[in-house]
């Protein structure tokens, strides 16, 4: 398929680069130019374009970059994209501690249909609720015990067959979490985020999310990381996630 991703961050560069190595023709696009990506595109087989080269002609476009970053993409960006081309989100909200609080979120409107109206296309909502050591180092073959899960999230079923089609070939069991009104399920310190689970327990820890809890959560994480110590592995961050992000009585397990 051919796949534009703008933003190379964690997440972002990582998705290119498994896209890339499973045979996918990827176009990778930041903020800081073609130039400043050709680096990156060359070391993982893919081409370096600016945002605009990233969107034209892709059939899946990835937007892995924070929410306030999507103000700032060229109003008429998607205007020309093909009407079937499927558009990813896998941006989460940290105000306070990343972004500037956006009202419409803090009032409880779901992170990405926030984005979908700033871009005017539908989106799917995926690989936000991993961490990007996980999406790096943790994927498997399909039907491997205890294989990791990834939630998707949106409206359209032919483009979120696509997307979960998608995150088998990176490795991971690919969970439906329902409507894009529903992805809040998925969000910052809500009990399936970045959690390590495999299929059934995501499927738990989103049935088990409680509107309004995970934001009181999420805005307590610089306390809960900071008694992580300075250098947590990737097991202590994972532990403290688990700990963190319940509904007393609704772990998932």
């Amino acid at each position: 398929m051919k796949i534009g991703i703008v933003g190379t961050g964690n997440i972002g560069a990582s998705l290119a680069r498994k896209l890339s190595a499973a045979g996918h023709e990827v176009r990778v696009a930041n903020s800081r130019g073609v130039d400043g990506v050709r680096e990156f595109a060359d070391e993982i087989g893919a081409q370096a374009v600016d945002v605009r080269g990233a969107v034209d002609g892709a059939e899946v476009i990835i937007v892995s970059i924070p929410l306030p970053a999507i103000q700032a993409l060229p109003a008429d960006l998607f205007g020309s994209v093909a009407a079937d081309a499927i558009v990813v989100d896998t941006g989460n909200y940290y105000p306070d501690m990343r972004d500037p609080h956006i009202p419409e979120i803090d009032e409880g409107m779901p992170e990405s249909v926030w984005v979908s109206r700033q871009i005017g296309r539908p989106v799917i909502k995926a690989f936000n609720n991993v961490l990007a050591y996980t999406l790096a180092e943790l994927g498997q073959p399909e039907e491997t015990p205890g294989r990791l899960a990834v939630a998707v999230a949106g409206d359209d079923l032919r483009s979120k067959v696509i997307v979960m089609e998608l995150v088998n070939q990176m490795g991971f069991d690919p969970v439906d979490a329902g409507l894009l009104a529903e992805s809040w399920r998925q969000q910052p310190s809500t009990p399936t985020y970045c959690c390590d689970y495999d299929a059934d327990a995501t499927r738990k820890a989103l049935a088990a999310a409680a509107p309004g809890i995970a934001p009181r959560i999420r805005d307590r994480l610089p306390e809960v990381f900071a008694s992580l110590g300075p250098s947590p592995t990737h097991a202590d961050i994972v532990a403290a996630n688990r700990a963190t992000n319940i509904v007393v009585g609704k772990q998932a397990s």
